[in-house]
Protein backbone atom coordinates (compact mmCIF):
# COMPACT_ATOMS: atom_id res chain seq x y z
CA UNK A 1 0.00 0.00 0.00
CA UNK A 2 1.20 3.50 -0.79
CA UNK A 3 -0.28 6.74 0.53
CA UNK A 4 -0.88 10.22 -0.83
CA UNK A 5 -1.74 13.21 1.37
CA UNK A 6 -4.20 15.92 0.33
CA UNK A 7 -6.54 18.38 1.95
CA UNK A 8 -10.17 17.50 2.60
CA UNK A 9 -11.18 20.56 0.54
CA UNK A 10 -9.04 19.55 -2.45
CA UNK A 11 -10.36 15.98 -2.37
CA UNK A 12 -13.99 17.04 -2.32
CA UNK A 13 -13.44 19.45 -5.22
CA UNK A 14 -12.14 16.66 -7.49
CA UNK A 15 -14.02 15.28 -10.45
CA UNK A 16 -13.78 11.53 -10.00
CA UNK A 17 -14.78 11.03 -13.62
CA UNK A 18 -11.20 12.13 -14.45
CA UNK A 19 -7.92 10.60 -13.20
CA UNK A 20 -6.37 12.40 -10.20
CA UNK A 21 -3.76 15.04 -10.96
CA UNK A 22 -1.95 16.40 -7.92
CA UNK A 23 -0.40 19.84 -8.34
CA UNK A 24 3.01 18.17 -8.12
CA UNK A 25 2.28 16.22 -11.30
CA UNK A 26 2.17 19.46 -13.29
CA UNK A 27 4.97 21.12 -11.31
CA UNK A 28 7.42 18.24 -10.83
CA UNK A 29 6.21 15.53 -13.19
CA UNK A 30 4.98 13.05 -10.56
CA UNK A 31 2.57 12.54 -7.66
CA UNK A 32 4.32 12.29 -4.28
CA UNK A 33 3.50 9.23 -2.18
CA UNK A 34 4.80 7.52 0.94
CA UNK A 35 4.86 3.82 1.66
CA UNK A 36 6.04 3.64 5.25
CA UNK A 37 3.24 4.50 7.69
CA UNK A 38 5.89 5.69 10.17
CA UNK A 39 7.00 8.38 7.72
CA UNK A 40 3.51 9.75 7.04
CA UNK A 41 3.45 12.10 10.03
CA UNK A 42 7.04 13.23 9.37
CA UNK A 43 6.26 14.08 5.75
CA UNK A 44 2.91 15.71 6.59
CA UNK A 45 4.36 17.81 9.39
CA UNK A 46 7.17 19.02 7.16
CA UNK A 47 5.11 19.86 4.07
CA UNK A 48 1.45 20.24 5.12
CA UNK A 49 1.37 21.46 8.73
CA UNK A 50 1.01 25.09 7.61
CA UNK A 51 -2.14 24.23 5.64
CA UNK A 52 -5.39 24.85 7.48
CA UNK A 53 -8.23 22.39 7.70
CA UNK A 54 -8.46 18.62 7.75
CA UNK A 55 -6.46 16.34 5.48
CA UNK A 56 -6.99 12.87 4.06
CA UNK A 57 -4.89 9.93 2.96
CA UNK A 58 -5.50 8.18 -0.31
CA UNK A 59 -4.64 4.52 0.30
CA UNK A 60 -3.43 3.25 -3.06
CA UNK A 61 -2.89 -0.32 -4.23
CA UNK A 62 0.35 0.06 -6.17
CA UNK A 63 -0.45 -3.02 -8.28
CA UNK A 64 -3.52 -1.23 -9.69
CA UNK A 65 -1.76 2.04 -10.60
CA UNK A 66 -1.70 2.45 -14.38
CA UNK A 67 1.11 5.05 -14.70
CA UNK A 68 4.69 4.14 -13.90
CA UNK A 69 5.58 4.12 -10.19
CA UNK A 70 9.25 4.80 -9.52
CA UNK A 71 10.78 4.27 -6.10
CA UNK A 72 13.27 7.08 -5.59
CA UNK A 73 15.58 7.89 -2.72
CA UNK A 74 15.01 11.16 -0.88
CA UNK A 75 16.75 11.94 2.39
CA UNK A 76 17.81 8.37 2.99
CA UNK A 77 14.32 6.92 2.41
CA UNK A 78 12.73 5.42 -0.69
CA UNK A 79 9.48 7.03 -1.79
CA UNK A 80 7.06 5.90 -4.51
CA UNK A 81 6.40 8.56 -7.14
CA UNK A 82 3.54 8.15 -9.64
CA UNK A 83 4.52 9.45 -13.09
CA UNK A 84 1.11 10.26 -14.52
CA UNK A 85 -2.50 10.86 -13.54
CA UNK A 86 -3.72 8.37 -10.95
CA UNK A 87 -6.60 6.10 -11.94
CA UNK A 88 -9.27 6.12 -9.22
CA UNK A 89 -9.71 2.35 -9.18
CA UNK A 90 -6.23 2.12 -7.61
CA UNK A 91 -7.49 4.08 -4.58
CA UNK A 92 -8.83 1.39 -2.27
CA UNK A 93 -9.62 3.61 0.71
CA UNK A 94 -9.72 7.27 1.72
CA UNK A 95 -9.17 7.92 5.43
CA UNK A 96 -8.91 10.93 7.71
CA UNK A 97 -5.40 12.05 8.60
CA UNK A 98 -5.79 13.24 12.21
CA UNK A 99 -3.93 16.06 13.94
CA UNK A 100 -3.10 16.94 17.51
CA UNK A 101 -4.57 20.16 18.92
CA UNK A 102 -1.31 21.96 18.04
CA UNK A 103 -1.70 21.02 14.36
CA UNK A 104 0.81 18.17 14.20
CA UNK A 105 -0.30 15.19 12.13
CA UNK A 106 -0.63 11.77 13.75
CA UNK A 107 -0.42 8.46 11.91
CA UNK A 108 -3.91 6.91 11.96
CA UNK A 109 -4.11 4.04 14.46
CA UNK A 110 -4.89 1.42 11.82
CA UNK A 111 -1.69 2.18 9.89
CA UNK A 112 0.83 2.05 12.72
Amino acid sequence: MIYHILSHTAYHALDRAEPYRAESLDQEGFIHCTAEPGLLATVANRFYRHEKGPHLLLCIDEARVLPIVRWEEVGGHRFPHIYGPLNWDAVVQVIDFPRHADGRFVVPAGLV
